[in-house]
């Protein structure tokens, strides 16, 4: 066979790329990636995925292999969750499609049952952004239960009060990413329960660890009464690769509404439990493979270390002057923000924080701070997600982020607004497109919505598209504008810069 580029040359070349790629092994990435630590665990899941390579996960009948992986990966998480037999489900590619489809679903029997209108969607605002998705593509009201800013934990009773017959879905999380929260399932539940709404546990993140964890637990999952349905992803803590999840719902019946299927067109007939047609066997593949090699002892031995490590990080923190948690984390994750109990000299902003922990190498996640409605203002904080890989780096790890926090400490922290002054100064011309104050400006006549090039512009001025990047190392200047500028034009400016990172290149 002819080809237009040596397979080994297009191979070298996609290494090539990778090396610029954050590293996902090795537990210095603390987000995005669940390292296990066990080289035999992306072999076998690998081995798994190629066997399976060419099947069409569309039709489980002709492919009857994904009818018997999919079987015995949903009969696994059902038992890890506590499900008894009335607990059914699919594998999803993710969690946000296994979120979307547990409020598609809520959606369509709140119809069945004689719903009009717009229904709500109740929800912490620490809720994933998978919900707010959900709620745009459903054409669901999306309303957010305020949270505390000391542990970010909804009201039970704040919750009850928003519950009614138009809510399709109540929402809690376990544990919540921000801030590593358990929300109050079986409270929550209870009040859900007894308002005939439906109660959803969105485990995606933390799910598969939570199930095994080696501490006891308040009950979170089906055996609370009153969880109607629950997500948590194989990707995650399941040690799977991107991208799989499984959507597990009470009720036959119930779930059956998950589902699409028509034999409207000439076409053979169409059903889909999920939101894609055709679709890859391989992560699913890849899952089953792991979740029969390790079983619940080799879950509990890795969920294990990854306590283990977060115990230990949680420890060095409440040892470093300046910083301290965001409540009480339940999971291997948490958060940390500024300790405004002690003198300003001594504080440390976790922002400046995160980034002289990536200049030393190791890579946290900034979240901005975030204005509640109806409730307390949310704090900027840095979030760290543990893996069982984690615990073989902790003697690199922990020195090195108490040396981030020496080196920032007293450091106020960055002014959104001084940052956009000074960017405005240097390119005045961008102010009346982009600013709903400036005279003339877009804002003035309705939402913020720049052009491509004018988003492009100011982008370039963060030194986050194009040329030299001087911000691209320093996330905390970013995140201060995300805290100033208007909701509308900050996600504008993101769509723009994950737009144009993919958009071909012209060639010179």
């Amino acid at each position: 066979m002819s080809f237009q580029q040596d397979p080994s040359e297009v191979l070298a070349r996609l290494g090539a790329l990778r090396e610029g790629d954050a590293p996902t092994h090795g537990g210095r990435v603390l987000s995005y990636v669940y390292d296990s630590g066990r080289a035999e665990l992306d072999e076998l899941a690998a081995g798994a995925a190629r066997l399976v390579q060419p099947v069409n996960g569309l039709d489980p009948t002709t492919f009857t292999s994904v009818a018997v992986m999919e079987r015995e990966l949903v009969a696994f998480a059902r038992e890890a969750f506590h499900g008894d037999a009335e607990v059914v489900g699919s594998a999803t590619s993710g969690g946000t499609e296994s979120c979307l489809l547990a409020v598609k679903t809520a959606r369509d029997v709140w119809r069945a049952a004689g719903g009009t209108g717009r229904p709500r969607l109740v929800a912490p605002s620490t809720v994933h952004a998978a919900f707010h998705k959900a709620a745009e593509l459903f054409d669901l009201e999306l309303e957010l239960v305020p949270v505390s800013a000391y542990d970010g934990r909804p009201d039970p009773a704040a919750f009850a009060e928003r519950l009614g017959p138009d809510v399709a879905l109540a929402v809690v999380s376990a544990p919540s990413y921000p801030f590593a929260s358990l929300d109050p399932v079986a409270e929550i539940a209870a009040f859900a329960e007894a308002a005939g709404v439906p109660l959803h546990v969105d485990a995606c993140i933390g799910g598969f660890a939570l199930a095994f964890w080696p501490e006891p637990l308040p009950a979170w999952d089906f055996r609370v009464p009153g969880v109607t349905s629950l997500s948590a992803d194989l990707h995650k803590y399941g040690y799977a690769p991107k991208g799989v999840s499984v959507l597990l719902t009470r009720g036959r019946d119930r779930q059956r509404h998950q589902y699409f299927a028509t034999t409207g067109w000439p076409g053979y007939p169409v059903v889909n439990p999920t939101l894609a047609g055709s679709k890859p066997a391989g992560p699913l593949a890849a899952a089953w493979a792991i979740t029969q090699a390790l079983g619940r002892p080799g879950f509990a031995e890795l969920t294990a270390e990854a306590a283990r490590a977060t115990a230990a990080i949680i420890d060095a923190v409440r040892g470093i002057a300046g910083l301290r948690l965001v409540g009480e984390p339940i999971g291997p994750l948490l958060a940390v923000e500024s300790d405004l109990d002690v003198e300003p000299e001594q504080r440390v902003d976790p922002h400046r924080w995160a980034d002289a922990a990536l200049a030393a190498g190791w890579q946290l996640q900034l979240q901005p701070g975030f204005a509640q409605p109806g409730g307390a203002a949310l704090p900027r904080t840095a979030h760290l997600t543990v893996t069982p890989v984690t615990e073989r780096v902790l003697p690199e790890l922990l020195p090195a982020l108490v040396g981030a926090a020496d080196a920032v400490r007293g450091l106020p922290p960055i002014d959104g607004a001084a940052v956009l002054g000074e960017l405005l100064a240097a390119r005045p011309e961008l102010a009346a497109a982009l600013l709903p104050s400036a005279e003339g400006g877009a804002g003035a006549a309705g939402p913020l919505e720049p052009s491509s090039d004018q988003a492009a512009a100011l982008l370039g001025s963060l030194g986050l598209l194009g040329g030299e990047a001087p911000l691209a190392t320093r996330l905390a200047p970013v995140l201060a504008l995300v805290e100033v500028l208007p909701r509308p034009l900050t996600e504008r400016l993101l769509v723009e810069l994950l737009a144009r990172a993919v958009e071909p290149v012209e060639a010179s």
